[in-house]
């Protein structure tokens, strides 16, 4: 099992987060906002085997951090994944697209020089743009589209494009998050927490949370829950190895 989008960085109690990927022991992506807690996080997750960190700049954070992408470029080849990156087009963040655009191309551009990168992907309110970037730079890695929720014809697109998905349980909350879901190709589901982010009834969640979403994919699939989580491997294996 796993959980592709976790902030473990942005937990109020980082000993929680720790103790849980431990005892789950589940294939964690510790994703970063910003370049320069990249180094920190690494430190606080060593001895994590199966927990990977990601080299991020958030969207939501391009337009006052755009000048970290010197680190960023220092960085990227220290690690194999990137993220979180990606587009907000949500009301407060739009009028910085210009911004948003100028780091994600950036971004996208640098990966282009590696034959290997993981990008986890934020697309908000702007799934055209983040899919046309991606499409301009088509040798920058396999693309997850983290929470997506986008149209059937988006989702089209972007499995042609050849990204995979990954969703949590706070996707399950929404009759449009399952929607969505029902239209994801079985072999490009991955999951995810978002965790400390999003949250379900009130409470953050934890990589050990994805189980919900597992049972829910069964039900949709029609798969005993082996088949389930054969088929969740078999797609987390196709990105990684």
């Amino acid at each position: 099992m796993m959980d592709l989008h976790c902030h473990v960085d942005l937990y109020p109690d980082h000993q929680d987060i720790l103790n849980d990927i431990k005892q789950s022991n589940y294939y964690v992506l510790s994703v970063t906002t910003v370049p320069s807690a990249w180094e920190g996080t690494v430190k606080l997750t060593e001895g994590l085997k199966h927990c990977k960190t990601a080299l991020g700049l958030h969207p939501q954070l391009a337009h006052q951090r755009k000048n970290e992408l010197p680190l960023f470029d220092k960085l990227i080849g220290e690690t194999r994944y990137i993220g979180e990156i990606g587009l907000d087009g949500s009301s407060g963040y739009k009028e910085h697209l210009d911004d948003q655009l100028l780091v994600f191309k950036h971004i996208l551009k640098k990966c282009e020089k590696f034959d290997d990168k993981i990008l986890t992907i934020h697309s908000l309110n702007a799934i055209e743009q983040t899919l046309d970037c991606l499409g301009e730079f088509p040798k920058s890695g396999t693309p997850i589209l983290h929470w997506f929720l986008g149209t059937k014809k988006q989702v089209l697109e972007a499995v042609e494009l050849g990204c995979y998905f990954s969703i949590g349980p706070a996707m399950l909350q929404s009759a449009r998050g399952k929607k969505v879901i029902s239209w994801l190709p079985q072999e490009r589901v991955l999951l995810e927490t978002d965790g400390p982010f999003a949250k379900v009834e009130g409470k953050i969640l934890f990589p050990s949370d994805v189980k919900v979403v597992v049972d829910h994919l069964g039900s949709l699939w029609d798969f005993e829950l082996q088949s389930t989580l054969v088929q969740l491997r078999q797609n987390l294996v196709a990105i990684i190895v």
